[in-house]
């Protein structure tokens, strides 16, 4: 080490205007492995589902808008993207169906993808069992009528509140009707929420951050989906959601995943570093408005 001041902070600078080039290099590997993924993710579609170029420039838009995400591990960016590509989920945080979160592994000292189905994703899911007759999810404020009793003679009543004398949410709720049977449901104060919100690992990042609502009713449909009949698409999805997949081969999607041990690691821009892009998008995507977008910001900061 030199002894140097000046060599030091000198050497300190370059080290660190080198990061970003180093992350810059890793781009486009990500960018590409989507490309070599278009065939798989073709064939992991649902018959009802059509479209391997939509999933794979999500994921492109994705890769650009959320920090950390084109860092993370291939395998674990594949294992995501074909749970979301056999589930039929589109793998973005617009269309509310799931989300690609990068998280920091501390025992392997690098970003992996953990994939969170989302409120729209559940729902979407719910819908393709054949006995699906009806799912509700509301949020219950201070100013509404409200009551709920469990039981042989269950009762939920629920009237609203109107304008400011709603107040604040004290209670969410979801409730599912089947074909071949009654009405189910259930309640969770916002003591339950935080509980189970605060076990989550992406409990102040991504769309726990964004749209607390959306996932707190997610939340009471979670519960409520193990009080019913699931098919195999919502069984995996319950299985995959909130871990991360290593193995992206069909088996994978059998086998649940991974809950890792990290957190998101938010490392502070310093002077000269850049943000990563996907500028460098293969001749194939150039045509694709999803490549051709300037860059925006990343909401789930």
């Amino acid at each position: 080490m030199s002894t140097n001041l000046a060599e030091r902070v000198a050497n300190k600078r370059a080290g660190r205007t080198a990061a970003p080039a180093h992350r810059a290099a890793q781009q486009p590997t990500l960018v590409q492995f989507v490309q070599r993924m278009r065939p798989e993710i073709e064939r992991a579609l649902p018959a009802h589902v059509g479209g391997a170029d939509r999933i794979a420039r999500i994921a492109l838009t994705e890769l650009r808008r959320v920090e950390h995400l084109a860092e993370c591990t291939q395998e674990s960016f594949a294992g995501a993207l074909m749970t979301c590509s056999a589930l039929g989920l589109e793998p973005g945080g617009v269309s509310g169906e799931a989300y690609l979160l990068p998280f920091w592994n501390k025992k392997i000292r690098a970003y992996e993808v953990q994939l969170v189905i989302g409120y729209q994703g559940m729902i979407k899911l719910f819908w393709q069992h054949p006995l699906a007759a009806g799912l509700d999810t509301h949020t219950v404020c201070e100013g509404d009528e409200f009551e709920y009793e469990y039981g042989l003679a269950p009762v939920l009543r629920h009237k609203p509140a109107r304008g400011s004398a709603k107040g604040a949410p004290t209670h969410y709720y979801a409730v599912a009707r089947l074909a071949n049977s009654g009405n189910t449901f259930v309640v969770l104060d916002v003591d339950d929420i935080e509980a189970i919100r605060k076990r989550s690992k992406a409990k102040d990042f991504g769309p726990w951050a964004t749209d607390y609502d959306a996932m707190a009713r997610k939340t009471c449909v979670r519960q409520l989906f193990k009080l019913l009949p699931k098919s195999a698409e919502l069984a995996r999805a319950v299985a995959h959601d909130e871990t991360v997949r290593r193995d992206p081969s069909p088996e994978g999607l059998d086998t649940p995943g991974d809950y890792i041990e990290g957190e998101v690691v938010r490392q502070p821009a310093e002077q000269g570093d850049e943000q990563t892009s996907v500028e460098d998008v293969p001749a194939e995507f150039a045509g694709w408005p999803e490549a051709a977008e300037s860059d925006t910001a990343d909401t789930t900061q």
